[in-house]
């Protein structure tokens, strides 16, 4: 039972440090000349460290590239437990639904 634990630790820590999601735009000619427009912000050219929803990107005119800050947790008490998106930090939070003070276990997180 102790081994089968460590080896749901360590594949929650493997998921957890695997790539963030990642998505490109590439834009119109003259489309992006000020800046990148992500939902409904205007960001300028260049890097951008953390947008109001939690990507990292890179804005050019020519395209932009986010990734994703946070991790989506996959394998918890779904019984217990939900799952609630934490802006601050940028990272969902798993709390007991009858609790949401109380975290609950996650065993594994994609990104």
């Amino acid at each position: 039972m102790k081994s089968f634990l460590a080896f749901l630790i360590a594949m929650g820590v493997i998921v957890t440090l695997g790539d963030a999601y990642c998505w490109s735009k590439i834009h119109k000619p003259g489309e992006a000349k000020n800046g990148c427009m992500l939902n409904g912000k205007l960001y300028p050219l260049g890097h951008i460290e953390r947008t109001e929803d939690c990507y990292r990107c890179s804005c050019s005119e020519t395209e932009m590239k986010c990734c994703s800050l946070f991790t989506t947790p996959v394998a918890y008490d779904k019984k217990k437990c939900k799952v609630v998106f934490n802006k601050e930090h940028c990272d969902y939070d798993v709390v007991q639904k009858d609790d949401p003070s109380k975290e609950c276990f996650v065993y594994s997180r994609v990104g």
